[in-house]
């Protein structure tokens, strides 16, 4: 008798969301097709499973899941499996590591995401989807409780017959995408990272060793297949849906969950790169090549530079990171920073090598399974800046140097006057940078830890770099808006940072596509239109940056 009420209570529940859908009748038309009956007369056991969890969101989350492995059986892990055990290690983070999704769905088209979507927006389940796992913060691409969507398994690479274009699943990394052009002597404008994702990094952006040349990888998309609210499959290109293109070059997850990126290629054999590392002691030789590079940049569009300063083996350095899009040895442009001008490095990896094995020099210095934040800022470009960022770095990684397994970095690299040229050029995009042309400063603190106990003074640490050199910045009339999506922490706003007019155009622009704002409710991790990801303040920190912008 128990049984006969709950189902009863099961399916009235079922139907009464259902009728919250009436007006979306192509959505009960699909999950009807999905689970293989009408809403109302499906098997006791389906019904059954809705019953495991004792919330309402784990109720629908339960059932959608259990739905899901009903129609694609070993493509859905649950709790309790081998494949659900080991999905935690393919994260970079382990604050993304340490969600636990009620399941993990492995779609292998387009079709099968348009199903997890509707399946979601029916039963009103919250969903991330996954692509490389790159990302520093919990919730970005992995969900407590709700479907996490790994596009792993989506991972061709495909020429078209002229060679012009690729055709690149979102569940690639960059190394494979290099590792099938590479024998065709081609490569695409992509991550500097072996392990990064397709799909993150060129929603967020994508800077690439090539940008100077090209462009970000954003600007190099010429064709979206992308699942939208509704379940729709749609082409986004110049000609169609024009404003969705635009939109999603640099609009992040907010506008539907892209299946095909379709990129332009580019010849590319052997190229030249690597880091040199040297100690402090000649800082402010370093900082004046430096930002010389940024200022000459627009001279030699085939190189890129990034400086870091990190704290390793008990003491401060300096790496200078540097890549050239030909095999040329120590090429004109980095003369500043040659053998004869900056002698005896602790160590040099420069030499000629492929892109594929340059982006694997670059992963190993970004292993999985630590405690990982990441915070940016943009500036004006100048020397006394630099020295200042340095300064105020030193100041607060000294407290803080002793913790566990602690590895601070404080990176810095150029947006120059030929990126901004191709942005333009290509169709623009959503990142509010159209307008320069003077080379930008691009701030990223990247650190690592092992202890949870030590969140607190490490994000205190981060909020306080960028909070006094931003307000050095605008002391010095240097500061500048712009927030680099792919390398804000959770407690900043990059779709802020594009300028007011391009968040009311990107909110016109998801209005249209989403009505029913699927993907700022229902997908509520990483960056949405409205806010950064987290406001709360932790502990004495004030709003870890907020307060800074």
């Amino acid at each position: 008798m128990r049984f006969l009420l709950l189902l009863a209570l099961a399916i009235a529940a079922l139907l009464v969301l259902c009728a919250r859908c009436d007006s979306d009748r192509h959505v009960r038309e699909a999950l009807a097709s999905l689970l293989g009956a009408p809403l109302d007369q499906l098997p006791e056991s389906q019904l059954v499973a809705a019953l495991d969890a004792g919330s309402t969101e784990g109720h629908a989350c339960s059932y959608a899941c259990y739905s899901l492995s009903q129609r694609y059986g070993v493509q859905v892990a649950q709790s309790g499996s081998e494949s659900y055990s080991c999905f935690k290690d393919q994260f970079w983070s382990v604050q993304q590591a340490s969600q636990r999704p009620s399941c993990i769905f492995q779609p292998e088209s387009a079709n099968e995401v348009s199903v997890a979507v509707q399946m979601s927006r029916l039963l009103e389940c919250p969903f991330a989807v996954k692509s490389g796992g790159h990302a520093a913060f919990a919730n970005a691409s992995n969900i407590q409780g709700g479907i996490t969507i790994d596009m792993k398994l989506m991972n061709h690479v495909d020429l078209s017959p002229n060679r012009e274009l690729a055709s690149l699943g979102p569940g690639n990394k960059w190394f494979d995408v290099y590792n099938v052009l590479e024998p065709e002597g081609l490569t695409v404008v992509g991550g500097r990272v072996s392990a990064i994702g397709v799909g993150g990094l060129t929603l967020g952006g994508g800077i690439s060793f090539f940008s100077g040349l090209y462009g970000w990888a954003c600007d190099n998309v010429v064709n979206y297949e992308v699942v939208i609210a509704n379940g729709s499959i749609i082409n986004v290109n110049h000609d169609m849906e024009p404003d969705l293109f635009w939109a999603l070059r640099g609009g992040g997850n907010n506008f539907g969950i892209v299946t095909n990126f379709t990129v332009a290629t580019f010849p590319q054999g052997l190229m030249w790169g690597g880091g040199r590392l040297h100690r402090l002691e000649q800082r402010d030789k370093i900082i004046q090549a430096f930002t010389d590079f940024g200022s000459n940049a627009v001279q030699d569009p085939k190189a890129a530079m990034i400086l870091s300063f990190a704290y390793s083996f008990g003491s401060y350095l300096a790496q200078i990171d540097m890549q050239y899009a030909e095999p040329v040895r120590d090429p004109p442009i980095f003369e500043n920073f040659s053998s004869r001008a900056m002698p005896d490095p602790i160590f040099d990896t420069t030499m000629v090598r492929t892109l594929s094995n340059l982006t694997q020099l670059f992963n190993e210095s970004n292993p999985n399974g630590l405690r990982e934040t990441y915070w940016t800022a943009t500036y004006r470009n100048s020397p006394e800046l630099v020295s200042f960022i340095l300064d105020t770095y030193i100041e607060e990684i000294d407290p803080i140097r002793n913790c566990s397994g602690i590895l601070p970095a404080c990176t810095l690299q150029f947006i120059t006057p030929p990126m901004f040229k191709h942005m333009r050029e290509r169709s623009g995009n959503a990142l509010g940078l159209d307008d320069e042309d003077e080379p930008l400063l691009l701030l990223n603190l990247n650190t690592m830890w092992h202890n949870e106990l030590d969140d607190d003074a490490v994000l205190g640490a981060a909020d306080n770099i960028v909070r006094k050199v931003n307000e050095k910045a605008k002391s010095m009339g240097l500061d500048h808006e712009y927030v680099y999506m792919n390398y804000a922490s959770q407690y900043q706003d990059p779709i802020a940072g594009y300028g007011q007019e391009n968040k009311d155009r990107l909110l016109a622009i998801a209005e249209k596509y989403d009505p029913e704002r699927v993907f700022q409710k229902l997908q509520p991790g990483y960056f949405k239109l409205a806010a950064a990801p987290s406001t709360p303040c932790v502990g004495s920190i004030t709003c870890y940056g907020r307060n800074s912008w």
